[in-house]
C-alpha cells in the first residue's frame, strides 16, 4: 500500500526512530510501511494518522488496494 510516511517525515525533519517510538512500533516497522512491503493495521494507520495531524486517506492511499 502506498503512503506518505516518508515525506511526511521529511517535511517535519521526523527519523523514523522518532515516529515509530511514538506510535508504539519499531523502526523496521516504518522502514516496511515506506518501501511497501507491510499493510499497517486499522489501528497503526490511526495512530499515525493522528501522529501528523491528518486523516487516514491523506496518509494512506487505499485507491491503490482496489
Amino acid at each position: 500500500m502506498k503512503t506518505r510516511i516518508q515525506e511526511l517525515r521529511k517535511e517535519r525533519r521526523i527519523s523514523q526512530e522518532e515516529l515509530a517510538a511514538a506510535v508504539g512500533v519499531t523502526r523496521q516497522t516504518i522502514t516496511s510501511l515506506e518501501c511497501e512491503k507491510y499493510t499497517a493495521s486499522l489501528v497503526l494507520a490511526y495512530k499515525i494518522s493522528k501522529y501528523f495531524g491528518l486523516t487516514i486517506e491523506e496518509v494512506f492511499d487505499f485507491e491503490s488496494e482496489l
